[in-house]
């Protein structure tokens, strides 16, 4: 890929990211109300996206093989943890972590893995705005296929089995009342 190419998808990347922190921040505050459930779908799913292009482009190959340092990360733990008040029962879920090695199911929670992209994210967008598109790709191309694109796929299945379940098992007492 040309200089100019990385730039642009590092830029589509950052402005995903960007939406989905402030997003998930602003559902963790409790706006969205009772609709928190679809809301946080959309959020994954559209960061989803972004992971998907970070998928399909090629390796992101940083000279000398190695991430400038920079510091602590933010801390996500008060957004992980108003989520959790949040989403209070629906929180917990069981999820297989790797179908095709290690198919034990494994508790997980929403919060953490929402919050777990999240951190993933801000940690590229810090390279990102201290202008270095190219190490913002790599952590986000290298996060996504380590942490957050499985625990942003198995918080959408999760999420997609919660707002299905609130319709269709709406839709089944109609019917039979």
């Amino acid at each position: 890929m040309s200089d100019d190419a990385w730039s642009a998808l590092a830029e589509r990347i950052a402005e995903h990211a960007k939406n989905y922190i402030d997003g998930l921040t602003r559902l963790a505050g409790g706006e969205g109300g009772d609709a928190i459930l679809p809301l946080l779908l959309v959020e994954v799913a559209q960061v989803s996206s972004a992971g998907a292009q970070l998928g399909a482009s090629q390796d992101v190959i940083l000279s000398g093989n190695w991430e400038p340092h920079l510091g602590e990360d933010p801390d996500v733990d008060a957004v992980r943890t108003a989520l959790a008040e949040r989403l209070g029962p629906v929180d917990d879920y069981a999820e297989v972590f790797d179908p095709y090695k290690d198919t034990v199911v494994t508790p997980y929670r929403l919060s953490d893995d929402l919050t777990a992209v999240a951190a993933d994210l801000l940690h590229g967008l810090r390279h990102h705005s201290a202008g270095r598109p190219l190490e913002a790709l790599w952590w986000w191309q290298y996060s996504y296929f380590n942490t957050w694109g499985n625990h942003a796929g198995a918080a959408m299945r999760a999420l997609q089995a919660l707002v299905a379940h609130t319709r269709l098992d709406v839709a089944e007492e109609r019917t039979t009342v």
